[in-house]
């Protein structure tokens, strides 16, 4: 646990040292449990400033020193971003930074989907999504009866427009494809010049081409997306494709007038694409000081009437979180961001929100933590097989105290999790097999397996080989959280007999591509780490056709080698049918009650989104489904 007194100690020392001197931005370690696996390092020498030559409105470019009544934002966050190229990476911290360049087209609040930069959420019911037949001939490509992407060729399982399961025999089959169409609202990019749909085709191309660096699975099952006037889109499936998100099927539109010079190549590095972007959002990059800060004033053009509410935002890089700190109580800082703050802080948070100073935010979201047992692991390990029995894992589950990793690790502020959504998801289902702790029935589950202490020693034997069940449990040495409850765990499993060996890892070292990676590579005995769930649960990380395996390039999610006919035949049930629909319902419940019988991984709990403001900061908030928590910097405002 952590020590309290200590906390205040720190507090007292911190506003004692904020009043008598300003805090020095320092390069050092990032915060405790955020979303990045290994943090970026501040320059520690120079710093380069790129300036934009022009803003929407024309001014000059320099960042003046704000007058007294102006609303200026100060945004402090512990990494830099690598790119602002929407297309270029995945750092929370660019997602941050994204959102007041770009527009929000669609959010995904609370486990849901709302309208922002587009007119609404297409729908079956409202008629701009729709189901049309078309006839299906050999050659062509289909989302065959298993879910999987087929070229149409004889003995091929179909699903006709009937819903029935037909066999291909050369004559022609037909079946259902989705229609869906979209309507931007009109705006323009903050150079003036109008957004259109074609903007979005543009983009959709992009994601499309084999250089950017984009998962291709709704590309791939895409027939055409195409403009269908100045504002509006329509995105064709392939016939069999029933995506459960066709609703966002919309490509953030891209400005095509300034980017369409440069191949998908160069837009990786083109300054004007990942540096300095134009973009359609409320503010407007001035400049970017790298190590230091970007700067941003509002796009005069912005579509919203009287927003943004802010005269400027920075957004501060202080990868030193004591630094940070200092700086949000001393005044330099408005909002400290998820990325900079972890469960760890929260003592120092809660002693600050009681004298005043801040306003903490602690949200359970959608990363969890997870310990994956290998149960097929590559055919070149060779260890015992020790998993394959799923009493094994069960017993593992009821062994290990994941309430204490709650308790102690996250102050008793996220929750124990059984499936792979959250309780509060709209899909997790009643009738989960929920594994309590208790160490007596773990320990009869596994002598009736057979793993016994023939020795005395206090480990058990692979009833097998006669090996010591003496397991390696590898996960990152970046994150402290990971090492206590690995701790944890490794005190829980001798409760049992197990004797497990705790391994640190780099996270390049463990998240490094099959066939050499560890974990994508199928070399693990256990491993722990984490993966995001988002609105839709994800089902698929865990179908037998995600196993990483040379055929596949080691491009699969599931590591586990975990395979269950009952399993996938669920998961793709509810994949492949539509929201609303029963068997959209229960393919994923049975997938859930599957997943929480056979226990392909233990899951333990939520991470917490952990983040922080200054009272006078109005409107900011923290989603457990949205991302970054500066989605809304369109609204937020400033109390004077």
């Amino acid at each position: 646990m952590v020590n309290t007194r200590r906390w205040r100690i720190v507090l007292l020392a911190v506003l004692c040292w904020a009043s008598l001197t300003a805090c020095a931005t320092q390069t050092g370690s990032g915060g405790g449990d955020n979303d990045e696996d290994s943090p970026n390092a501040a320059p520690a020498a120079t710093t380069e400033t790129i300036v934009a030559e022009f803003v929407g409105n024309g001014s000059p470019a320099a960042t003046e020193e704000p007058a007294a009544d102006t609303k200026d934002l100060t945004i402090c966050m512990g990494q830099e971003p690598d790119t602002l190229y929407p297309y270029g990476g995945s750092m929370l911290a660019a997602s941050a930074v994204q959102h007041a360049i770009f527009e929000n087209n669609i959010t995904t609040l609370s486990f849901d989907y709302q309208a922002q930069g587009i007119e609404k959420i297409p729908s079956l019911a409202d008629g701009d999504a729709r189901l049309s037949h078309v006839e299906v001939n050999a050659g062509d490509i289909v989302v065959a009866a298993d879910g999987n992407l087929v070229i149409v060729e004889t003995g091929i399982v179909l699903t006709n427009s009937d819903g029935e399961e037909v066999v291909f025999d050369g004559a022609p089959v037909v079946m259902e494809q989705l229609i869906v169409d979209f309507t931007l609202k009109a705006r323009t990019w903050n150079d003036g010049k109008p957004v259109t749909a074609q903007d979005s085709v543009y983009s959709f191309n992009l994601v499309a081409d084999p250089a950017t660096p984009q998962t291709k699975f709704t590309v791939s099952r895409t027939a055409s997306y195409e403009a269908t006037g100045e504002l509006s889109t329509r995105w064709i499936g392939i016939p069999g494709f029933y995506d459960s998100t066709y609703f966002t099927n919309f490509w953030q539109p891209l400005p095509e007038h300034i980017w369409g010079k440069y191949t998908a190549v160069q837009l990786l590095e083109a300054e004007e694409s990942s540096r300095l972007p134009v973009g359609d959002g409320p503010f407007a990059i001035q400049e970017w000081v790298e190590g230091d800060h970007i700067y941003l004033t509002p796009n005069e053009f912005y579509y919203q009437e009287g927003l943004p509410y802010l005269d400027s935002v920075t957004f501060k890089f202080i990868p030193d979180t004591n630094s940070l700190i200092s700086q949000l109580l001393a005044g330099d800082c408005d909002i400290a961001t998820q990325d900079a703050l972890g469960t760890d802080h929260s003592p120092f948070l809660l002693e600050a929100e009681s004298n005043g100073l801040l306003v903490p935010y602690f949200q359970t979201g959608t990363v969890w933590e997870h310990i994956d047992f290998g149960i097929n692991p590559d055919n070149g390990v060779r260890r015992p097989d020790w998993y394959e029995d799923v009493r094994v894992r069960q017993a593992i589950a009821m062994c290990t105290d994941r309430q204490r990793m709650v308790d102690d690790i996250l102050f008793g502020r996220s929750e124990v999790v059984h499936s792979y959504i959250p309780s509060v998801h709209p899909l997790y289902t009643a009738g989960l097999t929920v594994w309590p702790y208790d160490v007596e029935a773990a320990n009869a589950l596994l002598d009736e397996v057979g793993y016994l202490d023939s020795d005395g020693d206090g480990i058990r034997e692979d009833p097998a080989t006669g090996a010591p069940f003496a397991p390696t449990l590898s996960t990152t040495m970046e994150i402290d959280m990971r090492k206590q409850l690995t701790q944890i765990f490794k005190e829980n499993l001798l409760e049992c007999g197990i004797d497990v060996q705790l391994d640190y890892m780099l996270s390049s070292e463990l998240y490094a591509s099959g066939p050499e990676g560890l974990i994508f590579g199928r070399k693990f005995d256990l491993v722990e780490f984490a993966w995001g769930t988002g609105v839709q649960p994800p089902c698929d990380f865990y179908l037998s056709s995600e196993i990483p395996t040379a055929e596949n390039d080691w491009a699969g999610q599931n590591n586990t080698g975990f395979a269950d006919a009952a399993y996938d035949a669920a998961c793709l049930m509810g994949i492949a049918s539509l929201p609303g629909t029963t068997t959209y319902q229960d393919g994923h419940a049975e997938a859930q009650r599957l997943f929480s019988e056979q226990l392909p991984v233990l899951p333990l709990f939520l991470r917490l989104k952990v983040a922080a403001a200054r009272p006078h900061v109005l409107n900011f908030g923290v989603d457990p489904t949205q991302n970054s928590e500066i989605y809304n910097i369109f609204e937020l405002d400033l109390q004077q």
